[in-house]
């Protein structure tokens, strides 16, 4: 019922998705202590900087976050799950906490929204459950030397991003966003799991929640870290009949534009805009330049030129 309404809105108007987490999280300048609170406390490796766990530990940051961009407009918040996966999270030594970790951001980005839903009874959020690329690629080989080395296989990726999206489900979001794609195949994975789950595994049956997908596209070429060129790239996902297909994270709307528009001419379902803050810089504090009236600029440009049904921010903004 969800994604109908969800539906019904985008064809009448562009949407907002919301916009960085990291730097949000930065503000509050938290400690280690806090990624350790009631839940980690004996865990022999550093944690400061996992945000994943904040949810666990701090979800009043997290929530907090969650509420100052439903007041600012948003209308799709994302989990705090980027990286809550078993591939990404065995860096922390915390592969076993997945199914927790993607209940508990669900839940409270979920109830975050319903609250939010109640006081604002004339406007209806939704919750997109986040879904990283993990810290490994299906596609490239870790080691110049041996270039046939893979660092993970394709049923691991299926079965990580199995594990998270089931979580992510049961927790309540009314859709699915797997973003930040550097490797197409890492994707594919992603969209395995999905049809699988909804053709014979537990959601069989049942509707299938949206699936957004966003691709990253890493330089000036204006291919992907795996080496696809945006239209390559549509024509290897388009099987999974998304309802949206989009560009976030890596450049600045400017340069996101040119790669935005070539989508929008070959992509048949909704398109979707979160560029970062300009191009990162290491020396600027927040490690991005650009100030929010010139991402609102060239950002109402892609809706003014017909581009997008779907905007957001990504690193810095």
């Amino acid at each position: 019922m969800r994604a109908a309404v969800l539906e019904q809105i985008v064809r009448k108007r562009v949407l907002v998705l919301d916009g960085a987490m990291g730097t949000m999280v930065q503000r509050y300048r938290l400690e280690e202590k806090d990624f350790r609170i009631g839940h980690f406390e004996d865990h022999p490796s550093p944690l400061k900087g996992n945000n994943d766990l904040l949810v666990l530990t701090r979800p009043d940051v997290i929530g907090a976050i969650h509420r100052q961009y439903l007041d600012a407009g948003a209308d799709i918040i994302e989990t705090n799950t980027f990286n809550a996966n078993r591939i990404s999270q065995a860096d922390y030594g915390l592969q076993t906490h997945i199914r927790e970790l993607n209940l508990a951001a669900a839940r409270l980005a979920r109830r975050i929204a319903d609250e939010f839903e109640a006081s604002h009874p004339e406007k209806t959020v939704f919750v997109a459950g986040a879904i990283g690329p993990t810290t490994k690629t299906a596609s490239l080989s870790p080691d110049v030397s041996n270039p046939a080395l893979r660092g993970v296989t394709f049923d691991e990726l299926v079965e990580a991003y199995d594990e998270q999206m089931q979580a992510l489900i049961e927790g309540g979001v009314d859709c699915l966003l797997p973003e930040t794609t550097f490797d197409t195949l890492n994707l594919k994975a992603m969209i395995f799991a999905y049809l699988r789950y909804y053709e014979e595994g537990a959601g069989a049956g049942k509707p299938r929640l949206p699936l957004m997908l966003s691709v990253t596209i890493t330089d000036a070429s204006g291919r992907t870290l795996s080496g696809q060129t945006i239209e390559a790239f549509w024509n290897s996902v388009r099987h999974a009949r998304p309802f949206s297909v989009g560009i976030n994270c890596a450049l600045g709307a400017a340069e996101m534009r040119p790669y935005l528009e070539r989508l929008s001419r070959v992509a048949n379902c909704w398109i979707s805009a979160y560029p970062n803050a300009g191009l990162p810089n290491p020396l600027s504090p927040t490690g991005y330049d650009q100030k929010p009236a010139t991402t609102g600029e060239l950002v109402g440009e892609f809706a003014r030129s017909g581009l997008v049904n779907i905007v957001g921010g990504c690193c810095g903004t």
